[in-house]
């Protein structure tokens, strides 16, 4: 099956649609680490707040876990920049990320009930433009 894939598709768009399908299964370890910590500060600091503490804590996890495994040996430089250029290139999918979220939450009776809905909705709205920066500027 692989091989055909290699043979149909070439070489490099397989090891793109491997990187993705990586990203996507850490991208749901984000999604579990991001409605944990929602769902764990929100009586403590109000929804709004949980949901930005939630989403540096799931970048940072995801960012590590992209690290370790999915683009295991690209990039260079120390840890700590890495992870710097990581969050940086992310705003714009945080921007989209936890304005979906923010929105939802602000209108949404249903998603305010159950943060889980916006932060899913949220994940999905950042998850290409994110991947494509990981891709092409943190882990080149």
């Amino acid at each position: 099956m692989v091989q055909l894939a290699i043979r149909l598709l070439g070489p490099e768009r397989v090891a793109l649609v491997v990187s993705f399908l990586r990203f996507g299964v850490v991208g749901v370890i984000g999604f579990i680490v991001d409605t944990a910590t929602v769902y764990g500060l929100r009586a403590a600091v109000g929804l709004y707040w949980a949901g930005t503490v939630a989403y540096i804590t799931a970048a940072s996890t995801t960012w590590l876990v992209n690290r370790i495994w999915t683009f295991r040996g690209l990039g260079s430089g120390p840890a700590h920049r890495q992870w710097a250029i990581f969050l940086a290139t992310n705003l714009v999918g945080f921007m989209l990320n936890r304005g979906t979220y923010f929105a939802l939450i602000t209108f949404s009776g249903t998603a305010a009930a159950y943060p889980v809905l916006a932060v899913a909705a949220g994940a999905l709205a950042g998850m290409f433009i994110n991947f494509h920066f990981a891709r092409t500027v943190v882990f080149r």
